[in-house]
């Protein structure tokens, strides 16, 4: 007993008949391809009359068609696919109307350039509701692009008797004779889905083919290898300054403390491009769906977690680190010009890290709302700015060339600042000596920092200038394939240099390395081989770098005035001491005691004998002393806490030293000129 499926039709379909339709809508899934001449299928940038060459309109009153379409299908085949759904229903004869509606939407008479003739509104309502149930029956819906309210109210067949007289044989028109550009149409391979928000070359829900639209495999897996060797250096190199500083966290302090965080920074960069090199494009690019005529697409957006996660790391560490570095000249400036010291610049240490890390932060999560994340097919990480000139423009060029300039300026003035403590101040040899290797060792780390980052800079304005050329002539060269329209009168074509990619993402690592040449010493050598042998030194909180901005007699000469007076004195511990704060200066004057007791000959030869018989310090120019006020905020070493504190130093420093000379040591006179810090015992002198 067959089932009726349209009575309209005065019969009814039996189970064979059933199995019929289903065979022959099988076939006509599987005929797309054969449905065109291949002659048709090649894409062109002019308007031409073209010979119909869809199998479901032959033989209609016309015999010529133009595209795009009225449904801006671009060639022929784009169309016949589109039609595939109606197949069935066309070869059934549901509707007298149906092959002539879709003919008309698909394969419209071609006229004069700029006329467009469209089927009547009852046409498409009379094949709408004879093929109804037949769609149903099959699963097809009724495209919203060809709903029956979108054209023109009338009841006329197609094609009218005006079109017929309009239009125009093929071999009339020259193909040359009218011709424009269509622009980038975005190929059925490249197609994704609305809701991720995809776009490519100006066309939304597009994305770029991965691994990448430029160069070839084989290139790509050089560059992948080059990329994983250098980010193994980088990560290595940066682990190693950070491994340093957690030996003796107090030994790095400001100006120079930044480096360890610029070198943190580096460290999570170069440890996302080496995740990028083992995982390959498993993280940049979504998987190829054949079943779907989907090729590999790059990932866009932030619905990948794992490259969302790549570039919120690579991203926010690339920027952190640059700002980073622009604090570590904005402590030298204050460290040169306005001569702080260690613990006036640390009290500033929270704001340093709010800008820090705030910024990039901010940064960060703007470009996650703006769904700005872009795979890169040939490091295997997500960044910014690959595909996007905007992006790159605004989230990378602006950022980075406004730390180079801030960074610079002060890196200058810095600078030259030391240069004019060297040339005005009347320093010792050693001093000297020790305040121009600080100056090269400036210079030297500023230039390691700064050509790798003015080369990424370069690079990345490469990029920006040639990336319109570099898409127009991808799209010409790969138009045919993709079967979309070509670029009409192309006037310059460019190929990106695979050299300068590698030499964009070697420098963007390679600018993390010379925090190594910072940390580089013999102390650190000592450090390591202690700490591998399970030993720490039990004075290392009093044995602290002696950098030389931290060394008391430099630390001294830049904080005094050019016209005052030097005073020699033996040579302490670390102070890190300023005029301005007073700790510092109390410890300046523990330890000149200290080392004053511990070498009393080197003491001796910088006394003067008075006239009523006292050693006093003097300098070998003269000066004047003042002694300070009682309301002063210099701390007395009368003390007992001072005194203590003092005993058990000068204990641990000097153990061939009497007890006697400790138990009756007494209280100090603080004495100083325009610099303050300088120090005169009356009692030691006397018993000297």
């Amino acid at each position: 007993m067959g089932t009726c499926v349209n009575e309209r039709w005065g019969c009814c379909f039996s189970t064979p008949w059933l199995l019929s339709l289903f065979l022959l809508f099988l076939w006509s899934l599987c005929s797309p391809c054969l449905s065109i001449h291949a002659e048709t299928a090649e894409s062109h940038s002019t308007f031409t009359c073209e010979p119909i060459g869809l199998r479901m309109c032959q033989d209609l009153p016309y015999n010529t068609t133009f595209m795009p379409n009225l449904l801006n299908h671009y060639d022929q085949q784009t169309a016949a696919l589109a039609m595939e759904p109606f197949h069935p229903m066309v070869n059934l004869q549901c509707s007298e109307d149906l092959r002539m509606f879709l003919c008309a939407l698909y394969a419209p008479v071609c006229m004069e350039y700029g006329r467009v003739s469209m089927p009547c509104r009852a046409l498409c309502h009379r094949a709408k509701r004879d093929c109804h149930k037949l769609m149903e029956m099959f699963g097809v819906t009724w495209p919203d692009e060809i709903e029956c309210s979108r054209f023109p109210d009338c009841d006329e067949a197609y094609p009218r008797t005006v079109d017929l007289q309009t239009s125009v044989d093929p071999t009339d028109i020259s193909p040359i004779s009218i011709q424009r550009d269509y622009g980038f149409w975005c190929p059925r391979e490249l197609k994704m889905e609305p809701d991720l928000g995809y776009s490519f070359l100006g066309t939304r829900d597009c994305s770029a083919p991965c691994p990448n639209m430029y160069f070839q495999r084989s290139e790509l897996t050089f560059a992948r290898y080059f990329i994983g060797v250098v980010s193994i250096v980088c990560l290595a190199a940066t682990l190693f300054t950070f491994l340093t500083f957690l030996i003796d966290v107090t030994r790095f302090r400001y100006p120079e403390r930044p480096i360890i965080f610029y070198a943190i920074c580096y460290m999570m960069v170069s440890l996302v491009f080496f995740l990028g090199f083992l995982l390959e494009d498993r993280v940049a690019c979504n998987a190829a769906n054949p079943a779907q005529y989907r090729a590999a697409t790059v990932t866009q957006g932030s619905h990948n977690k794992v490259c969302s996660l790549f570039f919120m790391v690579l991203y926010f560490f690339t920027m952190a680190g640059s700002v980073w570095w622009v604090i570590l000249t904005i402590t030298w400036f204050l460290a040169a010009v306005p001569k702080w010291g260690s613990e006036a610049i640390e009290k500033k240490a929270l704001l340093f890290h709010t800008c820090a890390w705030g910024l990039p932060g901010c940064l960060t999560v703007a470009l996650l709302a703006l769904n700005k994340i872009e795979g890169d097919g040939v490091s295997g990480v997500c960044f910014v700015g690959l595909y996007d000139v905007t992006a790159l423009r605004w989230f990378l060029l602006a950022p980075l060339c406004l730390n180079v300039a801030v960074g610079v300026s002060l890196l200058l003035v810095g600078i030259v600042a030391l240069n004019r403590v060297r040339m005005e101040i009347p320093l010792e040899k050693e001093n000297q000596d020790k305040l121009v290797k600080f100056m090269i060792r400036i210079g030297v780390f500023s230039v390691l920092y700064l050509v790798p980052l003015l080369t990424v800079i370069s690079c990345y304005l490469y990029e920006h200038s040639n990336r319109a050329v570099w898409e127009i002539t991808w799209v010409q060269e790969r138009c045919r394939d993709y079967h979309i329209p070509c670029p009409y009168q192309v006037e310059q074509t460019s190929h990106p240099d695979l050299t300068l990619f590698l030499i964009k993402y070697m420098m963007m690592l390679v600018v993390g390395i010379p925090s190594v040449f910072w940390v580089g010493s013999k102390k650190t050598c000592f450090e390591w081989a202690s700490f591998l042998q399970g030993r720490r030194r039990k004075d290392s909180g009093v044995n602290e770098s002696r950098q030389v901005l931290q060394e008391p007699d430099f630390a001294q000469s830049l904080l005094r005035d050019p016209h005052t007076p030097i005073i020699r004195k033996s040579r302490g511990t670390s102070t890190q001491g300023t005029s301005t704060h007073a700790s510092s200066t109390h410890l300046a004057i523990l330890e000149d005691k200290a080392g004053s007791m511990h070498s009393k000959t080197s003491y001796h030869g910088s006394l003067h004998r008075s006239r009523d018989g006292r050693y006093t310090p003097c300098s070998y120019r003269g000066g004047e002393e003042q002694t300070i006020p009682p309301h002063s905020s210099m701390p007395h070493l009368d003390h007992p806490l001072s005194t203590h504190s003092s005993l058990h130093r000068l204990e641990s420093q000097s153990r061939h030293s009497s007890q006697r000379d400790l138990v009756v040591a007494s209280p100090t006179r603080i004495t100083h000129g325009t610099s303050g810090g300088r120090v005169a015992n009356d009692n030691d002198g006397a018993s000297a």
